[in-house]
């Protein structure tokens, strides 16, 4: 894993445990922060790694015979097969407070994606789609100005993360509806940057739309649950 990739994981880390940091002082309803940080932890790790598992079988490589390939990180991590491994290992070690520790981890998830886009500019791979705009960027070298992208997610998720911070201190939501308002950020903000993306980078647009229906399901459920307690 090259040192950029690792600077890129700290800001996101950083970020999430930054966020359980604030949240702990004002009342969050999930244990403590340190459980969430424990538990947020595994399951991205453990995401990371069954989504590279994912993404060397995709290329053909076989993981039992190239062990040492799957901590090759930078070289492929598999979107989808790291996204359902996190939730997975979420899951299994939340078991019956899943929908009360989804919630209470559901900011700092979102800050935590936040501060890996944010990210890109130590990695300097934050450039998409060639602009004009005022605020377009050229790499060096290049008299091409391009979509900060990596920088409007960044922006876009640090947005969702304050928000939902702000209302599950504030207010009293319903319960699985700030996990859902997660999901449904997260997923439409890689759908609402995924046309500023370079060709050779683009995401699973499926994913990321079933990802949002999801999360809108979720969140009508959630709210009809509470009315009918």
């Amino acid at each position: 894993m090259e040192f950029t990739l690792l600077a890129a994981a700290a800001i996101a880390g950083a970020s999430a445990y930054a966020m359980l940091w604030w949240e702990a002082r004002h009342g969050n309803a999930a244990r403590c922060a340190g459980n969430l940080w424990e538990i947020g932890l595994v399951s991205t790790i453990a995401g990371i790694f069954i989504g590279r598992v994912v993404a060397m079988l995709v290329d053909g490589v076989n993981p039992i015979a190239h062990p040492m390939d799957v901590i090759l990180v930078r070289s492929g991590v598999g979107t989808v097969g790291a996204s359902l491994g996190a939730a997975a290992v979420f899951v299994l070690q939340a078991r019956k407070d899943t929908v009360t520790m989804a919630d209470g981890i559901s900011a700092a998830a979102l800050a935590g994606l936040a501060g890996w886009h944010a990210g890109c500019v130590v990695r300097g791979s934050c450039l998409g789609t060639a602009s004009d705009l005022p605020w377009a960027i050229a790499q060096e070298g290049s008299a091409v100005t391009r979509h900060p992208v990596g920088i409007y997610a960044a922006v876009l998720l640090a947005v969702a993360a304050l928000c939902v911070a702000w209302w599950k201190a504030y207010r009293r939501p319903p319960a699985g509806s700030p996990a859902s308002i997660a999901i449904i950020a997260a997923a439409g903000t890689r759908l609402a940057t995924e046309p500023f993306q370079p060709s050779i980078s683009g995401g699973p647009v499926w994913f990321y739309t079933t990802g949002l229906a999801v999360g809108i399901g979720l969140l009508v459920w959630s709210v009809l649950r509470s009315r009918n307690s």
